[in-house]
């Protein structure tokens, strides 16, 4: 161990040094980032926005002998990353590590999101950025359960046919006797229908003045009960984006905080102005307001 390694862990022997360690690494990364912490700064967590605007809550856990020992990471992702760790390590290098690990699930999330679009899937309100299954409805009390590899997303899924044996059993001799000409150039729902030789139920998408939608950015139907968001604690998507071929939901709050991570969005007095999350188009968010379309 070189000298100033040793004299880094003298410093970090001594407890106000380990704050004023975390207070400066907290800085590097942009307090604007950070979402809450620990009174003990032992617990982080920070907002950060992938390159096709999706929101992620990356939490950090932090020992007392950091940087000793590597800090522990937890985020809504299908698998979490090995963490590259050395003494000499910061926090930004920390989070460095996680948005490169988000840039490899991009293909993923962007396979989930065109089932969800495409297809009736069942039980919506219990999925998060971290489910790999997808249960899809195809009529007839008949539904499939596939298992997304979140590694190779375009990969043969696997598959789990549910009801009654007279309507299950020709869809799964459909699925054994085809499910080989598969091809990852096409889409999930594309390969889906070409090996099950059916056009698959579209579903019936967001429905005016329907709140019982799951947000688009968060992907939960309600907001978390939390002091922190007052009379919006445990409210569900208040906004939709008016372009007719998206009719995305979302809640304000998180519509506001994409929008105000994204460089190209402009304020004007309390309106921000950007673009929507899905199709791109125009919107308009007007800040407090608990009812508007976008």
């Amino acid at each position: 161990m070189d000298f100033i390694e040793q004299k880094r862990h003298k410093e970090l022997a001594n407890p106000s040094s380990f704050y004023r360690l975390v207070y400066s690494e907290i800085e590097e990364v942009g307090w604007e980032r950070l979402v809450r912490f620990g009174g003990d700064l032992e617990f982080l967590s920070f907002r950060i926005t992938d390159k096709k605007g999706r929101v992620h809550i990356m939490e950090i856990q932090l020992d007392k002998t950091y940087p000793q020992k590597p800090p522990s990471v937890s985020a809504e992702v299908p698998y979490i990353f090995n963490v590259k760790w050395s003494v000499k390590s910061r926090l930004k290098d920390l989070v460095q590590q996680f948005r490169e690990h988000l840039e490899k699930l991009q293909e993923f999330w962007s396979t989930l999101e065109d089932i969800d679009h495409s297809l009736c899937v069942t039980n919506k309100k219990k999925l998060s950025r971290a489910t790999t299954c997808r249960q899809i409805d195809m009529g007839n009390d008949c539904s499939i359960m596939l298992s997304i590899n979140a590694r190779d997303p375009r990969s043969l899924p696997e598959c789990r046919f549910m009801g009654s044996g007279p309507v299950v059993n020709p869809v799964r001799k459909l699925w054994l006797r085809n499910n080989k000409r598969w091809m990852k150039d096409k889409t999930l729902p594309e390969n889906l229908a070409f090996i099950l030789e059916t056009e698959l139920p579209r579903p019936s998408h967001v429905l005016e003045n329907d709140q019982q939608v799951e947000c688009g950015i968060c992907y939960a139907q309600y907001l978390p009960i939390d002091e922190e968001l007052g009379s919006r604690s445990g409210a569900g998507t208040d906004h939709t984006c008016d372009n007719t071929s998206c009719g995305r939901a979302f809640h304000t709050v998180c519509l506001v905080d994409w929008l105000r991570s994204i460089t190209t969005t402009r304020q004007s007095f309390d309106v921000l102005f950007g673009n929507c999350p899905y199709c791109s188009e125009p919107v308009a968010v007007k800040l407090n307001d608990k009812k508007k379309h976008v």
